[in-house]
């Protein structure tokens, strides 16, 4: 079940609000455990019962870590919590890529292959075991106590609005509202968080995957019937298919959260109008980022490294495992390592060299060198990221015109204005109004509320008009 369904928009969602706020105040996170576990259950019936059992298993450890006096010990359930949680997410995300590449290892020594039954992929397992890691690392630094019990820690864990797809929400940031949320249960906050799950529905619904339908269809295509003007096409269309997608996704859970008395961190800030590719990462996906930083990257000695090569080589492994992490597949991982060593560069010389060059010179390079990368990560394999570039810049003439369609053109040339509008100071000023605006007046809320209904029947007509409604992140 997503979001942008139409039984969660018109079953799932009014049911789950009706009983949360008629029950009291005791009861609230029971109401939302229950309906988060229905809601993972639907889609993933059969790995509900080990990410439970994985979770109240982690609960006592950490508990038990917390409670020790004896350093040893705290490392050696700190060790074994960290254990479990990888464990879960390398067996069940990448034991099926490593088979596949040792069988091909194998092959080509004319040895027989491994026997193996492929494994299914539980639904946000990467986001899932973020959280954990989270909990267990902030618990043993001491940056928060634990949860008083386990139903507390499912609550945080397996919470429907960020459980999917994220944001990833850090334990010490919102540990105190799943004990107490009243003071955030506030009218206002309501409907500012149902007004913010209307436009991400909007961008999801509207522009996405319009733009997706393109997208498919470009990288459907062989490579005799590609061209370089619909290769370009194609790549556009992607490029603004998956930040809608996923930023539209990230403001449902953001509105959903802050319904329910939540505050999530933000995970999106106008990526595409970035002058380098270490702003951009400041920009897209801004709590994977964050944790990366924190979790991986300072622990690897960060900036106060003795050596540059030993910075850059942290910088160019922390962006390998953030592809890695993105899916089991070498085109995720060769797009994490092509950011890494962007990111070199730009230490080494390109930020010097974008800093003369001006603001909007800077935008246009980053821009291009963002949309190489999601070539490698659309692609089906390296050989189609091979021949599609090489169509991209062949510059050959060719016939595009029966190929477009008006309303794919029409919502492409919205998204493109909505991705850059900030660069100026009237869309700035609108955006901060739009989604950071804590207070409106009667006349405010009036408007904004016709407009989330508007666009909330937009989206369901849509909808249950058409069978396209992927989600790019909902497998990560």
């Amino acid at each position: 079940m997503i979001f942008s369904s139409s039984l969660f928009l018109l079953y799932f969602l009014p049911i789950f609000l009706l009983v949360y706020h008629l029950v009291s105040i005791k009861f609230k996170n029971w109401v939302l455990l229950l309906a988060s576990l229905f809601f993972y259950s639907w889609g993933a019936p059969k790995f509900v019962f080990v990410v439970v059992s994985s979770v109240i298993i982690d609960f006592y450890i950490i508990n038990a870590m917390h409670k020790s006096q004896i350093k040893k010990s705290k490392l050696l359930l700190l060790t074994l919590s960290i254990s479990i949680n990888l464990g879960l997410l390398i067996y069940f995300k990448y034991a099926n890529f490593f088979v596949e590449n040792l069988n091909g290892l194998l092959s080509s020594f004319g040895a027989n292959n491994m026997k193996w039954t492929s494994v299914a992929l539980p639904i946000g397992i990467s986001f899932y075991t973020f959280q954990t890691l989270t909990y267990s690392i902030d618990v043993f630094r001491k940056v928060h106590k634990p949860l008083k019990n386990p139903q507390q820690y499912l609550v945080y864990i397996m919470m429907f609005p960020q459980m999917i797809a994220g944001p990833i929400v850090r334990f010490n940031q919102i540990a105190d509202q799943i004990e107490n949320r009243e003071a955030l249960e506030s009218i206002d906050n309501k409907l500012l968080g149902l007004f913010r799950f209307g436009i991400g529905l909007a961008k999801k619904v509207l522009i996405a995957n319009v733009l997706g339908v393109e997208a498919d269809r470009v990288f459907a295509m062989g490579e005799g019937d590609l061209t370089t003007s619909i290769a370009w096409l194609g790549i556009l269309a992607y490029t603004f298919q998956i930040y809608y997608d996923f930023s539209g996704y990230s403001d449902m859970a953001i509105g959903l959260g802050r319904v329910l008395g939540f505050k999530f961190p933000e995970n999106f800030n106008n990526p595409y109008v970035s002058q380098s590719i270490t702003e951009f990462w400041r920009r897209w996906h801004m709590t994977l980022g964050s944790w990366m930083k924190d979790y991986l990257y300072i622990p690897l000695g960060g900036n106060r490294v003795n050596s540059k090569n030993k910075l850059y080589f942290n910088l160019w492994f922390v962006f390998l495992i953030s592809g890695l992490w993105h899916g089991a597949a070498w085109c995720f991982v060769f797009w994490g390592a092509y950011h890494g060593i962007f990111l070199i560069l730009e230490k080494l010389f390109l930020l010097n060299f974008y800093k003369k060059i001006g603001k909007y010179p800077s935008i246009f390079i980053t821009f291009f060198i963002t949309i190489l990368g999601w070539v490698l990560f659309r692609a089906d394999s390296l050989h189609q990221v091979k021949y599609f570039v090489k169509k991209m810049f062949v510059f050959t003439p060719n016939e595009i015109a029966s190929y477009i369609d008006r309303e794919f053109i029409v919502i492409l040339i919205i998204a493109i204005a909505f991705a850059f509008i900030t660069l100026f100071k009237f869309g700035k000023q609108w955006q901060d109004t739009l989604f950071f605006n804590d207070k409106y007046s009667i006349k405010g809320y009036v408007l904004m509320t016709i407009i989330s209904l508007s666009l909330l029947l937009l989206c369901i007509s849509s909808i249950t008009s058409s069978g396209f409604n992927p989600f790019i992140y909902f497998r990560f």
